[in-house]
């Protein structure tokens, strides 16, 4: 028996989903509800997310949106409509907004609830570009006044405001130019050819007929004429014809023969010039095959026989990119409201880091050292007895001088709640502290683009599902701060991990590969990871068609990697799972609280000039 849901949300998307595989007759549809932009791939429909609260602007925004896209479903064809696209930017764009607008209308005049809702998405998203500020015909884009035209034009209904504005704007040229042509649109809306032949007429009325390219139309009618050519010419006797058969015929055959050989001996000129031509390094062994392509570089440095079945939908995104900074600073400020109670002791933690690390970076010397600084302290001497030498002294090195700290932070689903909560806030107290001592910190997220595989899996299943295919989800590498970044322009970004459905899956071993390879490019000489993790990598795509040890074996793989170059030093804090049996240098905590003074104690143990201290904290083992 499933386990019921404690998200309010869940019967509502439910509900959503089985109602937008009817509208659009695919029963096969995949749905998700997700941070990433709404859209259609392959038979997987992407919706905004839904949270908990369901507010009633998300909740007609997904609405709107699974209608418009479950109508596209239903009226358009993409054959068709890439068989009369334009080439041209700008032609593109109109063509693509009055496709849309004519879908839309089909769906209001068959299905008139649609309407309601997909003016909401409308609005919302008009709102959302700022359209109901613009004042001046050439700051409002022009497609998409003319989509909007389109649709008011069909439905009889009036858009919404930001989107009646654009529409008015750009109102009066369009009916100038194209005003007689839009008289029949009703007649042409239930015919999608019809359609795109009307839509590329408009935007040469409009002034872009340079960027239509070639008419598709015209492209059969000259094969339809071509054809017909080739037939009559088959049909009709050649005039020469039968004498090029008496010369044949009465050819000589040793000068036929002849002639053959010419052509021969030419054809293995040609050959032999290429062979010439490819050069020494063309020659190869009897046997081989020719100039083969060169084997793909493995995916993975640690692991060559790792795959990836198909890695171009992955990213590697600024969390800024993934949230308005409106939406950040909201986000934000949930944050410190959920960890109010815990940012005393989290402060008070900080704070004794800091006071650790700028105890050692305050100066310490070596005296009477043969060279070096003059020590004026001990100059009295010199007066006292002329012959006694000159005394010099040496600055000692601070321990942790010219370093960087990564803090990689497990975004999956497991960490949702109070674990990436204190995750968040414990690598903004900590940015901020090391900021202090002049240390650089970069904070880095990862987790997946979708739940239960995405794109790659979409693509897997398409090919036939071939045999282990490797990893089968698209990886989100998230950069929540740059080294080089202030902690100031950083700390609205560390919001992001608040936003629902932003955490996915984890796949920890290509996570740590990718912060690992971060790091050894800067310039700073001492490197330090700290990974923040609540369990094993897991993808359920991925493990449902590899090996059930593929992905744990792959983040073992890069441990072994990294402790063996030694040019990054790793360790890792365990929330509640024990990854000692990955890390050497790790911790497991049971509560999550323990996580900011775990933390702040890992740290000050690699920056502590005892070796016989920071064996103790790390759990290392005294060499015999």
């Amino acid at each position: 028996m499933a386990q019921k849901s404690d998200n309010p949300a869940d019967p509502f998307k439910k509900a959503l989903a089985e109602a937008t595989k009817v509208m659009a007759d695919d029963p096969e549809l995949t749905i998700s509800y997700t941070v990433d932009p709404s859209g259609l791939s392959g038979d997987a429909m992407r919706l905004p997310q839904v949270s908990r609260r369901m507010t009633r602007e998300e909740v007609l925004l997904a609405r709107g949106t699974a209608d418009a896209l479950a109508l596209n479903r239903k009226y358009h064809n993409d054959r068709t409509h890439a068989r009369y696209a334009p080439p041209g930017d700008m032609a593109r764009d109109l063509y693509e907004a009055m496709e849309t607008a004519r879908c839309e209308a089909m769906g209001a005049r068959d299905m008139p609830g649609t309407a309601g809702n997909i003016d909401a998405k409308i609005g919302h998203e008009a709102l959302r570009k700022g359209y109901d500020q613009i004042s001046d015909a050439s700051e409002a884009p022009l497609a998409a006044a003319a989509g909007y035209l389109i649709r008011h034009l069909a439905t009889g209904r009036d858009m919404p405001a930001g989107a009646q504005n654009v529409m008015e704007l750009w109102r009066g040229y369009i009916e100038a130019q194209a005003g007689g042509r839009l008289e029949n649109l009703q007649d042409i809306l239930a015919d999608q050819t019809e359609f795109a032949k009307f839509a590329r007429q408009v935007i040469s009325d409009l002034g872009y007929g340079d960027q239509l390219g070639e008419d598709p139309d015209s492209e059969d009618d000259d094969q339809e004429d071509q054809a017909e050519d080739d037939a009559e010419d088959d049909q009709q006797p050649d005039s020469t014809g039968e004498d090029d058969d008496d010369q044949s015929a009465d050819a000589d055959p040793e000068q036929s023969q002849e002639d053959q050989q010419d052509q021969s001996q030419a054809q293995v000129s040609t050959e032999d010039m290429a062979d010439q031509d490819l050069g020494e390094d063309a020659e190869m062994p009897e046997g081989e095959a020719p100039l083969e392509p060169p084997a793909p570089q493995p995916f993975s440095d640690a692991d060559p026989n790792y795959r990836v079945y198909k890695g171009d939908h992955d990213e590697e995104i600024a969390a800024e990119d993934l949230a308005e900074p409106v939406e950040l600073e909201r986000l934000r400020a949930y944050l410190d409201q959920q960890l109010e109670p815990l940012k005393g002791a989290v402060s008070r933690l900080a704070n004794k880091l800091q006071r650790r690390l700028q105890a050692q970076q305050n100066r310490s010397w070596e005296f009477d050292r043969e060279e070096g600084i003059l020590d004026a302290g001990r100059l009295a001497r010199v007066v006292a007895n002329p012959t006694t030498p000159l005394s010099f002294k040496v600055e000692k090195d601070t321990e942790f001088r010219d370093t960087i700290v990564t803090l990689l932070l497990d975004n999956s689903g497991s960490m949702r709640g109070r674990p990436i909560s204190i995750a968040a806030i414990c690598a903004d107290v900590l940015a901020r502290t090391l900021e202090r001592c002049n240390v650089k910190v970069e904070i880095l997220g990862f987790t997946t683009k979708a739940w239960k595989g995405g794109l790659a899996r979409e693509a897997w299943l398409n090919d036939g599902r071939p045999q282990q295919p490797g990893r089968l989800n698209d990886l989100r590498h998230i950069i929540y701060k740059r080294a080089d970044a202030p902690w100031r322009r950083a700390r609205p970004n560390l919001g992001l991990m608040m936003k629902e459905g932003l955490l996915k899956e984890n796949i920890d071993g290509e996570a740590l590969e990718w912060a690992h390879r971060r790091m050894v490019n800067r310039r700073e000489a001492r490197k330090i990871l700290m990974v923040i993790s609540d369990g094993a990598p897991v993808d359920d795509s991925t493990l449902s068609v590899n090996p059930a040890n593929y992905l744990e074996k792959h983040l073992r793989d890069v441990i072994a990697m990294v402790e063996k170059r030694k040019v990054v030093e790793l360790l890792a804090i365990g929330i509640g799972h024990d990854v000692t049996r990955y890390y050497d240098r790790a911790v497991t905590i049971t509560d999550v609280e323990q996580l900011a003074g775990a933390m702040t104690e890992q740290l000050a143990a690699l920056f502590d000039s005892d070796p016989r201290a920071r064996a103790r904290v790390m759990g290392i083992r005294k060499a015999s």
